[in-house]
């Protein structure tokens, strides 16, 4: 099923009505980790259920997977996966690349996404297999995405929010593989995956993901000549090891690189 973009408008709209107040403002933040810090605030609670409140609306026959408050009604052949605030880190510290993902997947597959930042009033999104961007605050004409036609790794961008993620043996290949690039860049979160689908950034690589981190995500990137992996060269829907690049060889690349004299390629 094709998403008007007047819905995502809505939701970001929604999202960001929750969310705005609330940033560069000291307020509640729990950690959801013991042992390590992995922070929720209730921007990202209330931001969530303005989401899940237009989509009840709007579309009452289908699923919703969100980080904050689980899944509901999972059986739907059209299921709706939140990310509320993807880069709470960002959004605590007053740094605004976070952002509001919603993506709808279709007997599993990611069909249609955005990302919506309010604070620079920035959206991304693809539905009906195009992808566009309108912003900052609707002052520009939307525009068609298109990522870098890179084939070369010694030319590219890699983005991924922090080395320290990659443990064992995905850090010596993580390593590998930013030494064969142009230009590593850390800490972008969703903003990585759209600035490689306005063609910006060639490459993302990232580990332990969850499919609300990604799935919305899917759909931008793929609309504009990318394509989306996980590690393992499989469906990315699920999370986990994440391999986003601007064209299908510089994927090859970075694949070769990152699985180097391993025979499992899912490390």
């Amino acid at each position: 099923m094709e998403i008007s973009v007047e819905f995502f408008r809505r939701i970001a709209a929604a999202a960001g009505e929750q969310a705005l107040p609330r940033f560069r403002r000291y307020g509640d933040i729990l950690n959801k980790q013991q042992g390590g810090f992995d922070p929720v605030t209730e921007a990202d609670r209330e931001a969530e259920q303005a989401i899940r409140a237009l989509i009840r609306a709007e579309h009452p026959g289908h699923g919703i997977l969100g980080e904050e408050f689980g899944s509901e009604n999972m059986t739907s052949d059209h299921v709706w996966v939140i990310d509320p605030i993807d880069g709470t880190r960002s959004f605590i510290s007053g740094i605004p690349l976070w952002g509001t993902l919603v993506g709808l997947t279709e007997k599993g597959d990611a069909v249609a996404g955005m990302m919506a930042q309010p604070f620079i009033g920035e959206l991304f999104y693809a539905t009906g297999g195009e992808a566009w961007y309108e912003g900052p605050h609707g002052r520009a004409k939307p525009q068609r995405l298109s990522t870098r036609k890179t084939t070369s790794l010694a030319e590219a961008t890699l983005c991924t929010t922090t080395p320290a993620l990659f443990q064992g043996d995905r850090r010596t290949a993580y390593d590998r593989l930013e030494k064969a690039v142009r230009l590593p860049r850390y800490g972008t979160d969703c903003y990585a995956y759209v600035m490689l689908a306005a063609g910006n950034v060639d490459l993302v690589v990232e580990v332990g993901l969850q499919p609300y981190d990604i799935v919305a995500l899917i759909p931008i990137i793929e609309a504009a000549g990318g394509i989306v992996t996980e590690w393992s060269g499989g469906a990315a829907e699920e999370g986990g090891g994440i391999i986003a690049a601007a064209t299908p060889e510089l994927h090859a690349a970075a694949m070769a690189v990152l699985h180097a004299g391993r025979d499992d390629p899912a490390g």
